[in-house]
């Protein structure tokens, strides 16, 4: 297999695509409830008021595990949604499958197949997330195109990057149709910042948005909207090295995480709002290293998932490496905009969803943890 240079791999482990590595983060100092600019505007996620440490403590227990055998380049899962079903569907991109799983029993079982795979060398690539609109399933699909191939040189038959929707085709099989070719139109409408590159961009995440879409791309640092008829624009373009990745629809807005660029200090993980297209990007809370995705919970609270310490800073070519094992973090918002961690230790967690007072943790491993007692 042909390695990336330096460079290159380090912009796109794990999607975490840093437009240039070592740019200095974006002041996006997070607001105080104190300052005169509240912290959530009316109808927003109320974070924590009183110190987590008061409480008891969550507790976390495995409830399955969706791989079988190894992932390429170690990568097994990385995006997740809860279907109308309100069972957890899961992103496998070695097998090129979404896995179903049953919340009560742990079960796992294929739901979706035939989608394009991850390419060896092409950390995060294939198949990136998955949503659904009503009953229809739609996945997001990232690194795979003739512009990997070549690069790796890869015997992998290239594939379209951007949003399919799936349909079944008989019993345990799907069809992928290609709705939007994300990379192709990112080619023909770069973005604001020359800070790229990756022609056609890096997608990360997407979520439901008024009948379509919001995809997350982390490496020309923007946020597409895309229409189930394949129409897509720009919803926000940061302009700076912020790297977006996970999403959270908020009423008519919508919330994202910023990894922010390596080394990934924790003043860099935030989450801000955007409440319209092309409108004001407003901080709502920060200090979670190397964040990758978002949710609000109970209480309305907002939380944060910290992959965890990036230690590879000083070291050429492990710009954008995934954290170290067993330092991420499930994170609450504080009434100061800044995140304290309500539980430790997670090994390189990449999503996560919330149902009433529990957490489901997605790790780079193909586990899926379960965190109770989130309202404690």
């Amino acid at each position: 297999m042909t390695r990336l240079t330096s460079r290159r791999l380090g912009t796109v482990a794990l999607a975490l695509v840093a437009a240039v590595a070592g740019t200095a983060a974006v002041g996006l100092e997070p607001a105080s409830a104190a300052g005169g600019t509240p912290l959530v505007q009316r109808g927003g996620p109320v974070p924590a008021r009183n110190d987590v440490a008061r409480h008891r403590q969550p507790e976390v227990t495995e409830l399955a595990t969706f791989v079988d055998g190894p992932c390429t380049d170690d990568i097994c899962g990385s995006g997740s949604t809860v279907g109308p079903d309100g069972a957890l569907y899961v992103t496998d991109s070695t097998d090129g499958e979404i896995q179903r799983i049953d919340l009560g029993r742990g079960t796992v079982g294929t739901y979706a197949d035939g989608l394009p795979l991850q390419i060896p060398g092409v950390i995060g690539g294939g198949v990136a997330d998955v949503a659904f609109l009503g009953p229809t399933p739609y996945v997001l699909v990232t690194g795979v195109s003739e512009f990997w191939t070549e690069l790796v040189g890869s015997s992998n038959a290239p594939a379209a990057e951007g949003v399919y929707r799936l349909d079944r085709v008989g019993s345990g099989h799907t069809r992928a149709t290609l709705i939007a070719d994300l990379y192709t139109w990112s080619e023909a409408n770069p973005p604001q910042s020359s800070e790229y590159f990756i022609p056609g961009g890096y997608t990360y995440a997407m979520e439901p948005y008024r009948g379509g879409f919001l995809v997350a791309d982390a490496h020309h640092n923007r946020v597409l909207h895309v229409t189930v008829d394949g129409a897509i624009s720009v919803f926000t373009d940061f302009g700076q090295n912020v790297v977006p990745t996970g999403l959270e629809r908020r009423g008519p807005g919508v919330l994202v995480g910023q990894a922010g660029p390596v080394p990934h200090v924790p003043e860099a993980g935030r989450v801000v709002a955007l409440r319209r297209a092309g409108g004001p990007v407003v901080p709502l809370a920060s200090g979670a290293p190397l964040l990758v995705d978002v949710e609000v919970g109970p209480r309305r609270r907002l939380y944060g998932l910290a992959q965890g310490d990036w230690p590879y800073e000083g070291e050429p070519g492990k710009e954008g490496f995934p954290a170290a094992p067993n330092t991420g973090q499930l994170m609450v918002a504080d009434h100061h905009g800044r995140f304290q961690s309500l539980v430790s230790g997670l090994d390189r967690p990449t999503t996560f969803e919330v149902i009433g007072d529990t957490a489901y943790v997605i790790t780079i491993t193909g586990k899926v943890l379960r965190v109770s007692g989130l309202a404690r």
